[in-house]
């Protein structure tokens, strides 16, 4: 993250984003996949690291860290002039865009109550002590345990997130990177899927 003052000397807390250029591997299509979609690579890796399956269905785009595949419409403006091979790049956004950013969000492994859920914990009064962190009662009487859904200690972390309405607020078209306000998903180097909102 960073801070980017603008004209009028306001500051907005920017998330720096490494955005392609990303290549058209494969156009899925209704007669021969059963549906229409777009395939596309990002980033590079090591060609011995590539199943020999995938560097047969990469010949000759290049070795791709990532593989991500996007439903479209027949209908959708551009969906009939693409092809393999072709290249998008920060070009496809302007500044003042809204868009929405979706992330696999940090891992933070077993957490308790207070953290996971927001629990306020036990009270420090009446004789009680260490009980900032317990979760009180899960639900006793008749039943044979604890309902269904019942928010408890486990792990948190590690979905998919998706925020909504960011702006653009500046583009580097020579380095690729998108400079977008507010906080994003996932940890430095996660795989970000950025979309624009119509």
């Amino acid at each position: 993250m960073s801070q980017i003052f603008d004209e009028s000397g306001t500051v907005h807390p920017v998330t720096v984003i490494s955005a392609g250029p990303v290549t058209v591997t494969q156009l899925k299509t209704d007669e021969s996949d059963g549906y229409n979609a777009v395939q596309v690579g990002f980033g590079t890796r090591n060609e011995k690291n590539i199943s020999k399956a995938v560097r047969g269905h990469l010949k000759g785009l290049g070795n791709f860290r990532f593989l991500r595949e996007f439903p479209m419409a027949k209908a959708e403006k551009g969906a009939t002039e693409m092809k393999v091979g072709d290249k998008f790049d920060v070009s496809a956004f302007k500044e003042g865009d809204l868009v929405q950013v979706s992330g696999i969000s940090k891992g933070k492994g077993f957490q308790g109550v207070v953290k996971r859920h927001g629990f306020h914990g036990g009270p420090r009064s009446h004789g009680q002590k260490h009980s900032e962190h317990e979760a009180g009662s899960i639900g006793g009487g008749l039943r044979t345990g604890p309902r269904k859904g019942m928010r408890m200690a486990g792990r948190l972390g590690g979905d998919r997130v998706t925020v909504k309405n960011l702006k653009v607020i500046q583009i580097d078209a020579e380095k690729n990177e998108l400079c977008i306000s507010g906080a994003i998903p996932g940890r430095r180097g996660t795989l970000v899927e950025i979309t624009t909102i119509k």
